[in-house]
């Protein structure tokens, strides 16, 4: 906080000696009478300078002068005073690092445990600076370490973990509580695995092969702390099974944040890859690494994550996760390890019915062409978004993995698979409710070699427009039509909404009819393909033809 603005500068002449390590002139000072008392507009007094530039030599003279005339307890008052924001001349010197002045000032009957404005106190400035020495004096004096600090309510370990300091952890484990709680319930152990600290992880571990129990209740390590006084056995380490408050775990995190080495080093020692780590739905580590990518987590956790999760009923399938995440290497490594590339359906809680519908409306036409590739189910659901759209983009990735029938001469790519009963019928139910985008799926579908008898229906030949009406009627021999539909067609020319072909006057010629045998005899699906009519000993104009080109 920065009181420039409230105060005028009044910072004494003892104090500039003492910040600058100027020895002669603080002398000259004190001898003069000076006073080691005065504050400046930040509450700081020539003690605070002295220990937060580390002058040793003023730090003792300003202590010598104090000390002189003034009972006990009013020199303690005086080397504990604090300034506006709580600050003690061992906390400055603690978070600068000046072992020297801390052993000084502790000598002095300084507090070593005084928590500043923001509850922060030496031995926690320290560990955020990295002092190794001066954590090693105050932990020596017996600081207090498992106090919570700050706004977070992080320990001293907490914080140690999270800087990554590697040194100071070890020394902090051999006393510190493992198990404290932060303000989300989270111990020093969740963020070494969330930040991936994989040093500090390792430590939090194994901390319990080197900690032992003194007969006072402390606990110790032989060789730092002094003798051992009747050891019990060993504790564990820190629980690598503990939940925050939202129910998350170490190796959720890590699986999350895509530190490998983390996750490898938690699975090694007995973390759970089946602890549920959400209160809305059955979260699993695996899910967090198939939304976020992590591919070499995924393929970790693969083997050690109960395969129901694929398809449980109340659970939720890590595919639908991936698609989330528009992860396409993490769905194609779950389809290839078996996972089911229709899961659960009808997932009220991640909102699509399936996988399938997911990518659709995720606009993630790999990822769809990957699930049409594993055979998944097209439902009512699926065909909403591959008709009812401006392009038929989707529809022809459908397409490209589905026969609308299954061909009478089966040629190409063996895994391609005709569509169901079920499917085929849910599609064109939904398509004869998207009309208003019949541009963009009737000529494809009737091109892939859909039963033109289908789409001959008294609501197609009323709804759609004159060109898309003509070509519809192509592929039919309008001559046999049912007098309802022609009567649908008569009304439609009396009211010039629709524009027939010339040839639809008269007699279906021959060669439209020869060309409907065609399609029957070798199947339509076989007439739309390319390479099959290609192979027909006709001139390229009759195979043109043949395709409604």
């Amino acid at each position: 906080m920065d009181f420039s603005a409230c105060y005028v500068d009044t910072m004494s002449s003892v104090a500039v000696a003492a910040r600058l390590g100027d020895r002669s002139c603080l002398r000259r000072l004190l001898s003069e009478g000076r006073s080691v008392s005065c504050t400046d507009n930040r509450g700081w007094m020539p003690l605070h300078e002295a220990a937060h530039a580390g002058m040793m030599g003023c730090l003792k003279d300003i202590l010598s002068a104090a000390r002189t005339g003034v009972s006990l307890s009013e020199f303690r008052t005086y080397v504990n005073s604090s300034t506006h924001e709580g600050e003690t001349a061992c906390f400055l010197a603690a978070r600068g690092g000046h072992v020297g002045a801390v052993r000084r000032l502790i000598k002095s009957k300084a507090k070593i445990d005084q928590l500043t404005n923001d509850l922060s106190c030496p031995l926690y400035a320290a560990v955020d600076n990295g002092h190794i020495e001066v954590v090693r004096l105050l932990m020596d004096k017996g600081a207090e370490l498992n106090r919570s600090h700050t706004a977070t309510c992080w320990t001293c370990l907490h914080l140690a973990v999270y800087r990554d300091h590697v040194d100071i952890v070890r020394m902090l484990v051999q006393s510190a509580e493992l198990e404290v709680r932060d303000d989300y319930n989270m111990t020093p152990l969740f963020l070494a695995a969330k930040h991936g600290r994989q040093q500090c992880l390792e430590i939090l571990i194994h901390a319990g092969e080197h900690r032992v129990i003194s007969a006072k209740g402390r606990i110790q390590k032989s060789g730092f702390f002094g003798k051992r006084n009747a050891p019990t056995p060993p504790s564990p380490g820190a629980d690598v099974n503990a939940q925050a408050s939202d129910m998350a775990s170490p190796l959720m995190l890590a699986s999350q944040q895509g530190h490998e080495s983390c996750v490898e080093l938690l699975l090694e020692h007995n973390a759970n890859a089946n602890l549920n780590c959400s209160y809305d739905w059955p979260q699993l580590p695996i899910h967090a690494a198939a939304q976020f990518g992590h591919l070499g987590i995924l393929r970790r956790l693969l083997p050690v994550t109960i395969r129901q999760c694929d398809r449980g009923e109340g659970l939720v399938s890590p595919l639908y996760l991936a698609i989330q995440g528009g992860q396409a290497a993490c769905v194609a490594l779950l389809l290839d390890q078996g996972f089911s590339p229709d899961a659960q359906s009808r997932l009220h809680s991640m909102g699509p019915h399936s996988p399938l519908s997911f990518a659709f409306h995720s606009g993630y036409s790999d990822i769809s062409g990957m699930l049409l590739a594993a055979g998944a189910a097209l439902h009512k659901w699926e065909w909403k978004p591959v008709l009812g759209q401006k392009n038929s983009s989707l529809l022809k990735l459908v397409l490209e993995h589905r026969w609308l029938y299954p061909p009478r001469h089966p040629r190409g790519d063996s895994s391609k698979v005709a569509l169901r009963r079920p499917e085929l019928d849910d599609m064109l139910r939904t398509a004869l409710k998207l009309l208003e985008f019949a541009v963009d799926w009737l000529p494809p579908l009737l091109r892939a070699g859909l039963d033109p008898d289908s789409l001959q229906r008294s609501i197609v030949l009323e709804k759609v427009d004159s060109e898309l009406l003509n070509f519809l009627l192509q592929f039919v021999n309008w001559s046999t039509m049912s007098p309802a539909l022609k009567n649908i067609l008569w009304r439609r020319r009396a009211q010039e909404t629709w524009h027939p072909l010339p040839q639809f006057d008269s007699v279906p010629d021959l060669s439209h009819l020869c060309r409907l045998r065609i399609r029957t005899l070798m199947g339509p699906e076989e007439v739309m393909r390319t390479d099959a009519v290609a192979e027909l000993p006709v001139p390229p104009s009759i195979q043109r033809f043949l395709q409604f080109t």
